[in-house]
């Protein structure tokens, strides 16, 4: 993959990959998924085959139960499916779960990567004009290195999607590839 290549002290952050699509902008959503899930799947085999914390952080849904394995059999049972099937944790993955947008907020991802040793995160996921550029600007208030894999981040919207890119590389300073 062009752009990111793992080192010490990086975690790939997964972020909010398994969806049911059943909301306004679901569709647009889905096709983005449906193209870019390849990537985001290889970007997650990628980090483990160097030894890099995978760690997902996902809408729970507004279930309120915290129930992992339900959340993930109903995202593989929908509409893109076949694209999350390829982006189901492995044993020794982590997994929070967020209830806001951003990963950190609320959420123990900050405590948990500074227990690694983390320095940088990179991320993958969805949507990258939501979740993941307010994940990023976030971690960069805790002091990490961001870098955003653009191809392997799904996103309902092109022009918003640019327009974010460009605001979490020029004002909020994460690097994107």
């Amino acid at each position: 993959m062009a752009g990111v290549r793992f080192e010490r002290g990086d975690a790939l952050v997964v972020v909010d990959v398994f969806n049911d699509f059943a909301h306004d902008d679901g569709d647009a959503l889905l096709a983005s998924f449906r193209e870019r899930g390849p990537e985001m799947g290889a970007t997650i085999e990628r980090a483990r085959a160097a030894g890099v914390p995978v760690v997902y952080v996902n809408d729970d849904g507004g279930a309120w139960d915290s129930d992992v394995k339900r959340l993930v059999d109903e995202a593989l049972a929908g509409p893109g499916g076949e694209v999350v099937a390829a982006l189901v944790p492995e044993r020794g993955d982590r997994v929070l779960l967020k209830h806001r947008y951003s990963a950190f907020d609320h959420t123990a991802l900050d405590l948990l990567l500074s227990s690694l040793d983390i320095e940088r995160v990179v991320l993958v996921g969805a949507a990258t004009e939501g979740c993941i550029v307010q994940t990023a600007i976030d971690a960069r208030e805790h002091e990490l290195k961001v870098t955003i894999v653009a191809g392997a981040c799904a996103t309902t919207d092109p022009d918003l999607e640019e327009t974010a890119l460009r605001y979490a590389r020029d004002v909020g300073g994460a690097r994107v590839s």
